[in-house]
């Protein structure tokens, strides 16, 4: 048993926009969601710029109540539920009666570091004797399972309830995985997304390693530079990303709005073999995952017509060109559009995938390839590849066809994933 499987729903939660609207024209229009933040220059941060959601209370306050937010603590639950609720609603689903839950709805959540914040605060209470301060919330702020535990709860879920992490993959992966669930008709819908928190304890081991960009805290929104020849490292940022899949029969059954079907994908290891380690990629292992993505999805290396790629603006990106062309077997004007959006959102690490999936997907509804913002001097490595007609500086009109969007995280851990375009007409 193989079922279709649709998107019906998303919600988002990143840097340059915090609901689908508002996130849509950001990204059409190139608007950069990468600030310099002062907490980052007064804790002498090299890199003083990334990516963080700007909510209001108003806006936290639509989807927690008084008690859930006494003692709260946790930027990335945060992200993660409100782009979740926005997905479900967006899918134009209801919640649950009380008295009973929705048997055929799951939740596959996933993230990388959840409730520094709150660990901190509370690590400081138990060093001083003060662990009835900590509150009854600290666990379920913290456990990798919270963000789905919430959104179960608030929706009322009762099929698989579920979070997956995998570093920068984590989102990718965590679609795949809702699109198996329905594939194999273990459910009906499955709410698939990814959340990461954001602040100095999550970014500061980057910032250590040297691997994020400290010359453009004067100009934030030049900083990440995916594709270019000075790219300097990727901007670390946060939010989250939610996708509602369900299968064609239930969407059609109900006459809701499909924004792509999911044809297949891939998740793989390097093994930390061959050039391959924790914080680089094992070449084959990239391609073996495309490969076994348009495998899985049914359809040729040459119907891929746009790429959406991981490309993080480091010296991996040169690397991960030659990878697409490999697994392809496609170079110069014969390679598909590629871009990138860590310009504008910085690297969203745990959410970057499903940040990134919900911007690609919005790619179908505009008929446009979304410009690379920060890639006016392509890197030389890559220019020996592609034409650079594919790597395009500004909006595309064009309405791609077939999607492929691929995750590779440290660990060596990859992920690529193929949406179609949706034609009701030729079902």
């Amino acid at each position: 048993m193989s079922r279709r499987v649709v998107v019906t729903g998303m919600g988002i939660c990143a840097p340059n926009g915090c609901d689908l609207d508002r996130f849509g024209q950001a990204m059409s229009l190139g608007v950069s969601g990468i600030r310099r933040l002062p907490e980052l220059e007064r804790l002498g941060f090299r890199c003083q710029v990334a990516g963080q959601p700007e909510l209001s209370e108003d806006i936290i306050n639509q989807y927690f109540n008084k008690v859930e937010l006494k003692s709260f603590n946790s930027t990335g639950l945060t992200y993660g539920v409100i782009a979740g609720m926005q997905a479900w609603h967006d899918a134009g689903l209801e919640v649950p009666s009380p008295e009973a839950p929705d048997w055929d709805s799951g939740i596959v959540f996933g993230t990388g570091v959840l409730g520094s914040d709150k660990f901190r605060e509370s690590i400081l209470l138990v060093d001083q004797g003060q662990v009835r301060r900590v509150g009854s919330s600290a666990v379920s702020q913290t456990m990798a399972s919270g963000i789905s535990a919430f959104l179960g709860g608030k929706l009322g879920c009762g099929n698989q309830v579920t979070a997956n992490s995998s570093a920068c993959s984590t989102g990718t992966e965590a679609v795949l995985m809702g699109l198996e669930r329905i594939r194999q008709g273990g459910a009906e819908r499955m709410l698939a997304g990814s959340a990461s928190d954001c602040g100095p304890y999550v970014w500061s081991g980057f910032d250590s390693m040297r691997i994020v960009p400290s010359g453009f805290n004067e100009h934030p929104e030049k900083a990440s530079r995916p594709l270019s020849a000075s790219a300097a490292g990727f901007v670390p940022s946060g939010g989250a990303g939610a996708l509602l899949l369900e299968s064609l029969e239930s969407a059609r059954s109900r006459k809701a709005r499909i924004y792509a079907e999911v044809l297949g994908g891939s998740a793989n290891s390097g093994g930390h073999r061959n050039g391959g380690s924790m914080t680089a990629a094992n070449s084959e292992g990239v391609q073996r995952c495309i490969r076994g993505a348009l495998a899985d999805a049914g359809i040729e290396p040459g119907q891929v017509d746009l790429i959406n790629g991981h490309l993080t603006a480091t010296a991996a990106d040169p690397a991960e060109i030659r990878n697409w062309t490999e697994a392809l077997g496609r170079q110069g004007r014969e390679f598909p559009y590629i871009n990138s959006f860590k310009d504008v959102l910085g690297h969203g690490l745990a959410a970057s995938g499903s940040m990134e999936i919900v911007a690609a997907l919005l790619q179908f509804g505009v008929n446009l390839v979304f410009g690379n913002r920060n890639a006016e001097d392509l890197h030389p490595e890559i220019l020996k590849l592609v034409d650079p007609s594919r790597v395009p500086g500004q909006n595309v009109d064009y309405a791609p066809q077939y999607l492929a969007k691929a995750s590779f995280g440290f660990g060596d851990v990859n992920a690529c994933i193929i949406f179609k375009r949706f034609n009701p007409e030729a079902l």
